[in-house]
């Protein structure tokens, strides 16, 4: 496992756009249906927006038909962590990257098979590598 990494405030607002610095580091939520991944079908690798981690491949997404990138499993269950989430009135558990600890969204459990997950997350907390 790679390195974590720890930066302040600060450093992550130089770094990340104010966009990102809400969803990403505050725990904020990007509307449905306007992030650039949720309708996106090309190939490849969905990672961290903040540090670049490896987190969900291409072949793990499907359309949930809620508005945003949903897989069923990430990479590896060493690329993210689950936390318990009671906010908002709701009992749900968020998912942050293991390496920087960036919010990316939630895991529910209506997902497909073979997991029965649905890791909805939000866009803007993340990056694409298109398979070559």
């Amino acid at each position: 496992m790679e390195e974590p990494i720890k930066k302040t405030d600060e450093q992550w607002k130089d770094q990340l756009t104010r966009d990102q610095f809400i969803v990403l580091r505050q725990k904020g939520t990007e509307a449905p249906f306007t992030g650039k991944y949720y309708a996106n079908k090309e190939k490849g690798t969905y990672l961290c927006a903040a540090c670049g981690q490896e987190l969900f491949s291409s072949d793990t997404k499907f359309d949930s038909g809620t508005g945003w990138p949903s897989f069923f499993k990430p990479i590896s269950e060493d690329k993210v962590t689950r936390k318990e989430d009671n906010s908002h009135l709701m009992e749900r558990t968020e998912v942050v990257c293991s390496r920087c600890g960036s919010h990316l969204g939630h895991v529910f459990n209506d997902g497909p098979a073979p997991t029965g997950e649905r890791f909805c997350m939000n866009s803007i907390s993340l990056d694409f590598k298109k398979e070559d």
